[in-house]
């Protein structure tokens, strides 16, 4: 499955060990000459699996002496920034003042203009041809400026991301320059992708390997100016199965293939009731939203989604004044009244048709496929108000939802990551 610019290790009966993931990436890496060079590495933030700190840790062992710099930039899309413990967290050294030993840590500051470069622009007739027509706008395409700049004077002679593949609800799978878009990108690419993604609908889309918003991800990351390699990692539950270095096209849909067959729960039927049990790196309703993209296609027809998350008390830290005016609706709910909703955020309007599901808006009369439950500690009056249905957390004994499968009752102990379709359908 793999080219031959990929190096790849797998391993589905004990996992990989850290000298098989020191192995794999000495070899790949020894095919990039970064000798003397500076070095920026794109990694996820920490509502991602994966074991950052043992890469942070192995990449400085491999690299640290051959290298001019090793600086990390953290791939937030529009996500909080993460102080100096947080990032602490996610690659296991301690960090001060945005630095660890001789590395700095960026986060992207999203929401600072002077942020941002600009790579170029997606022609119209352009984005219309690679969304098979849902979609026409030209695109101006701002990136962090850390990723490179085309008049000269980037200050990074190498890129490589490293960071997890999973099947996802807006661009198919995650990964591969999906962490330059919308991981370190403006905010119009972002909204684009994601609408279109929207417009496509998630059940179709996840889990999909080519998909339009795919393509205008890698056309998009097409003009970073500076050379980029990819770690693409995949997991099954904590464990970590794949690592794939190369190309960033073919270290990611080898990492894809692999993510397929391991991230994909085929079931019998689809199921009337589940319930979601989401981790704790999931802090808001806008990440944990992956408890229902996940389970949506293994939800039957009238079935209910119920979001198990506690320690959950916010819709959204970034973007929740928007969702508390608009609320959650299925999507021709939107595109029916689109002179009234096309001045909020594409991807705030994407975000609340993926976590309503499918449905329907006629005459009036929105009737979504499912029914979304929030189990978690956002009042009771607040889901009402954003559309959602509300379950006293304090009342779920997760355990009660177990063995239940004959009732057509299904409990996902660690939702958020792992697709469940049913067979035959996808």
């Amino acid at each position: 499955m793999t080219d031959a610019d990929v190096v790849a290790v797998a391993d589905r009966i004990r996992g990989l060990t850290e000298d098989d993931v020191r192995a794999i990436l000495r070899q790949g890496l020894a095919r990039i000459d970064l000798a003397g060079a500076r070095v920026l590495v794109v990694i996820p933030d920490g509502t991602r699996t994966a074991p950052i700190p043992l890469m942070f840790r192995l990449l400085e062992e491999l690299l640290g002496s051959e290298v001019e710099r090793l600086d990390y930039l953290i791939a937030l899309g529009t996500h909080p920034a993460m102080d100096d413990a947080a990032k602490s967290r996610l690659v296991g050294a301690p960090v001060r003042d945005g630095r660890s030993g001789r590395s700095r840590i960026f986060n992207h500051r999203w929401e600072r203009p002077e942020t941002f470069v600009n790579l170029g622009t997606i022609g119209e007739r352009e984005v219309e041809a690679v969304t098979d027509g849902r979609f026409s706008a030209e695109i101006p395409v701002r990136l962090n400026r850390l990723v490179g700049n085309p008049e000269g004077g980037s200050p990074y002679d190498h890129i490589i991301v490293c960071g997890p593949v999973f099947p996802h609800e807006v661009a198919g799978f995650s990964g591969g320059n999906k962490y330059f878009v919308p991981g370190v990108a403006g905010q119009e690419v972002i909204d684009v992708t994601h609408w279109v993604g929207a417009l496509m609908t998630s059940r179709r889309i996840i889990g999909v390997t080519d998909t339009p918003v795919r393509r205008l991800i890698d056309r998009a990351s097409s003009f970073i100016p500076t050379p980029r390699s990819l770690i693409a990692m995949v997991l099954e539950g904590q464990t970590l199965r794949g690592v794939f270095v190369g190309s960033m096209d073919g270290a990611w849909r080898a990492a894809a293939a692999k993510s397929a067959e391991l991230d994909i729960v085929w079931l019998d039927r689809p199921y009337q009731r589940v319930l979601s049990v989401m981790p704790e790196m999931y802090d808001d309703l806008w990440t944990g939203a992956k408890g229902m993209y996940k389970l949506e296609p293994a939800i039957a027809d009238g079935g209910e989604v119920v979001i198990y998350a506690p320690h959950i008390t916010e819709v959204s830290y970034v973007h929740g004044r928007h969702i508390d005016a608009v609320g959650y609706h299925v999507r021709d709910y939107f595109t029916a009244q689109w002179e009234r909703f096309k001045h909020v955020p594409w991807g705030v309007l994407a975000h609340s048709t993926h976590l309503r599901g499918d449905g329907t808006f006629s005459e009036g009369v929105e009737q979504s496929r499912i029914r979304v439950t929030l189990a978690t500690g956002i009042p009771r009056d607040r889901c009402e108000r954003i559309g959602l249905g509300y379950l006293d957390p304090g009342s779920v004994d997760p355990e009660t939802w177990a063995g239940r499968e004959d009732e057509g009752v299904l409990l996902v102990r660690r939702a958020g990551e792992r697709l469940y379709r049913v067979k035959g359908d996808g």
